[in-house]
């Protein structure tokens, strides 16, 4: 990011009201202030992902093929491994699917069962990551948004037990090993916003916005 640009948390984070659906967007003001959705948490790859730059890797520039590669030489266990090492019930080759976690599927959004792929090979041994971005699928939320002229919630795909919860002791981990960290200079810390807490008050704080933190 270079200089005189900063970023606009609000397109990424609830942190206000935000004109949802704005019409003719190269033209409208409210177009720079937009509710911005991310894409959905799915088993599916966009370009320029699916197929890597050939300035970024080759051999293969397949994203998928690169994170297969990877997890086999490194040993990694399968989504379904994890899932019972957490005493979890793993999900069905039947829920594990790839492809795009659209409401309603149409000829350009192939569905496709894990166990179909590979003549088989995954069949209860989805790699991991792609384990991850299929769990999410069947975690879907509505998620309460502050919009002018739209919905009050939104269904959408989150982290489901597996995924979640390496992504929870990731942070946790982190903050724990920095000596410097909120959580060890003060472990009895809690926030005065209560069970509300959430990263927007994180933010909000960063930005002078309020004080969640004493």
């Amino acid at each position: 990011m270079g200089p005189g640009r900063a970023m606009d948390w609000g397109r990424f984070i609830d942190l206000d009201t935000r004109p949802y659906g704005v019409e003719d967007v190269d033209t409208n003001p409210d177009n720079k202030r937009r509710l911005q959705f991310a894409y959905r948490i799915d088993a599916s790859l966009v370009d320029p992902l699916r197929k890597l730059p050939p300035e970024v890797a080759s051999n293969p520039a397949s994203l998928a093929l690169r994170n297969l590669e990877r997890s086999w030489r490194l040993g990694l266990p399968s989504g379904q491994a994890v899932a019972r090492a957490m005493n979890l019930t793993p999900l069905s080759d039947d829920e594990i699917i790839i492809g795009k976690a659209v409401d309603e599927p149409g000829t350009g959004d192939p569905q496709v069962k894990i166990a179909s792929i590979a003549n088989g090979a995954f069949a209860g041994n989805c790699p991991l990551w792609a384990y991850i971005l299929a769990e999410a699928r069947q975690n879907m939320t509505d998620v309460p948004i502050s919009a002018t002229g739209g919905p009050a919630t939104v269904k959408t795909p989150q982290l489901g037990p597996v995924g979640g919860r390496i992504v929870a002791e990731v942070f946790l981990g982190m903050m724990f090993g920095d000596n410097s960290s909120v959580l060890s200079l003060d472990p009895q810390w809690t926030p005065v916003t209560g069970s509300s807490f959430a990263l927007k008050d994180l933010v909000a704080y960063a930005l002078g916005q309020g004080d969640p933190l004493h």
